[in-house]
């Protein structure tokens, strides 16, 4: 595999916090890469400067070989980059079908909030998206009556329908009932790898990050501190320690 997305030295700062401080990554093309850490840490800032919402204040970011830094999200959405938000952005008003047909619009360079209903070929591979997702029965409902699970993978295919080869995800698990988790995840990562999406997700559930990550980065007070494959990093005694609040020697699902 090679690198699909590429952090150079990234170094940002808000007043004294370091958000990023000299972070070095690379994302292998067609990968999961897991991004753990505590709250502060800086995992949810790298996401931003990856796709366009913060500059770093030193450093570089390239995308297949292209340096990105200076574009707007638009211009990193239309190279390949999507991106959710921990917070699901939808149009509340409209149905679940509406919001998927006008994310496919927007595909096309569309962004009229009516135009796209009208339009059959819209509405019809809007259709088919949701169904990959298991949404097409909720296809009518409005975005603001579903569950926090499949307001989530609502979200995220509305960010597919973009067709991106890698894809950012800020805590797609966040607010889904425990029960709900791992059947949203399941979908997420089997429609994801069946599109050949490499996918960087930041997470707090270690059982998530250990069924579904490849790789795993450890954020720290704006540094890498632990990198590699899930066995590995999640039962580091510091990680274990420090990130998933565990005694050495106590057991975890994750871990274990």
């Amino acid at each position: 595999m090679s690198a699909l997305l590429s952090a150079r030295g990234l170094k940002i700062a808000f007043g004294g916090l370091k958000a990023a401080d000299g972070v070095d990554l690379d994302v292998d093309d067609g990968e999961f890469l897991a991004i753990i850490g505590p709250n502060g840490a800086g995992k949810t800032t790298f996401i931003n400067m990856a796709t366009g919402y913060l500059r770093p204040q030193a450093g570089k970011i390239s995308y297949a070989g292209r340096n990105i830094l200076g574009m707007t999200p638009r211009q990193i959405v239309r190279l390949g980059i999507g991106r959710s938000f921990q917070l699901p952005q939808l149009f509340t008003e409209h149905t679940v079908l509406e919001n998927a047909a006008l994310a496919v619009a927007a595909r096309d360079g569309i962004w009229s909030p009516f135009s796209p209903l009208l339009r059959p070929r819209f509405k019809q591979e809007a259709e088919e998206l949701l169904d990959r997702f298991g949404l097409l029965s909720q296809a009518g409902q409005r975005a603001n009556a579903l569950n926090e699970g499949a307001r989530k993978l609502t979200d995220i295919a509305m960010a597919v329908a973009l067709r991106p080869r890698l894809l950012l995800m800020d805590e797609p698990t966040s607010g889904v009932a425990s029960s709900d988790k791992m059947a949203v995840v399941e979908v997420l990562a089997r429609v994801l790898r069946q599109s050949g999406v490499t996918a960087v997700f930041v997470e707090h559930d270690m059982e998530v990050v250990a069924r579904f990550a490849d790789r795993v980065a450890v954020w720290g007070q704006g540094r890498i501190t632990a990198l590699g494959p899930p066995d590995q990093v999640l039962n580091d005694p510091d990680v274990r320690r420090e990130v998933i609040g565990l005694a050495p020697g106590e057991a975890s699902h994750a871990a274990a």
